[in-house]
């Protein structure tokens, strides 16, 4: 079920309502981030970061461990009477290979975490769901969810003020 709100501190108020009446699979559409919405709408830090540190902890080890590897075990060979490894001479190496899976892993967390790639979703069924991009403030319930009851979510959703509440079907 989808309603649109006429601004967006009535879309932030509504949302609260909906946080703390129980709801748990829900979401906001706006044609602009809203600060705060993240905390009206109860979600919980990120784990996108884990993925990014895995990611440059994998590198850089990667980049330590070749290192190591080409110089001291498969092809030992005296430059200038330089050792065979030091960190000091693979950091660059090490550091960029950090950069690169951290990257890697952050777009992978991205992907997993938002269910990426989703081409389609029941609410592109809905006529005005383009104007979510352009002036509207829209609040869509899944039917999934464990508290929704169409009488009774239509109802609660008119209450706090949205319009034009609709029945969104697959």
């Amino acid at each position: 079920m989808i309603a649109a709100f006429d601004s967006a501190p009535e879309l932030y108020q509504a949302a609260h309502a909906i946080r703390n009446a129980g709801f748990q699979r829900w979401d906001t559409f706006t044609p602009f981030p809203m600060h705060g919405m993240d905390k009206a709408m109860g979600l919980k830090r990120s784990r996108v970061p884990v993925f990014t540190f895995c990611g440059g902890l994998i590198g850089f080890s990667t980049g330590m461990f070749l290192s190591w590897y080409m110089g001291e075990v498969d092809y030992p060979l005296i430059v200038g009477g330089k050792p065979f490894f030091s960190p000091i001479f693979t950091f660059p190496i090490a550091y960029e290979l950090m950069i690169l899976l951290a990257a890697f892993g952050t777009l992978i967390g991205m992907f997993l975490l938002n269910l990426l790639p989703q081409p389609y979703h029941p609410i592109f069924n809905f006529k005005s769901f383009d104007r979510a991009s352009d002036d509207a403030f829209l609040l869509f319930i899944e039917g999934t969810d464990p508290l929704f009851d169409r009488e009774a979510t239509r109802s609660f959703l008119e209450k706090r003020g949205g319009r034009d509440v609709t029945l969104v079907f697959a």
